[in-house]
């Protein structure tokens, strides 16, 4: 059974930083491309970022471009997040997810398991 379990999440004031983590189990991971999600109350699931399996490619949004980095520890089963400068409109439930397709890793739809995510909320 895969299980994605997202931690680090929580209350942080603007201009401050925080650090996401996803462990994953029941997965060969390191033959995964792994994403971060984020969906704020009321809009739909956005892309942040997406690392691909030998983490040598990296993809980000616009909006989090320069601020988020997204890395892997393969030897952990385990993606982090690292959030600075973060902006009230970065408040959200983030998700990872993992995906074995090698295509656009921005879609949703193509990941094949996901986290129950984490809340982060940037305060003004």
């Amino acid at each position: 059974q895969v299980q994605l379990v997202e931690s680090g999440g929580g209350l942080v004031q603007a201009g401050g930083s925080l650090k996401l983590s996803c462990a994953a189990s029941g997965l060969t991971f390191s033959t995964y491309a792994m994403g971060w999600f984020r969906q704020a109350p009321g809009k739909e699931r956005e892309f942040v970022a997406a690392l691909r399996w030998s983490g040598g490619t990296t993809d980000y949004a616009d909006s989090v471009k320069g601020r988020f980095t997204i890395s892997r520890d393969n030897a952990r089963n385990t993606v982090y997040l690292q959030m600075n400068n973060l902006k009230p409109e970065d408040t959200a439930v983030y998700y990872c997810a993992a995906t074995d397709y090698i295509g656009d890793l921005r879609t949703p739809p193509l990941y094949d398991y996901w986290g129950q995510g984490t809340q982060v909320t940037v305060s003004s």
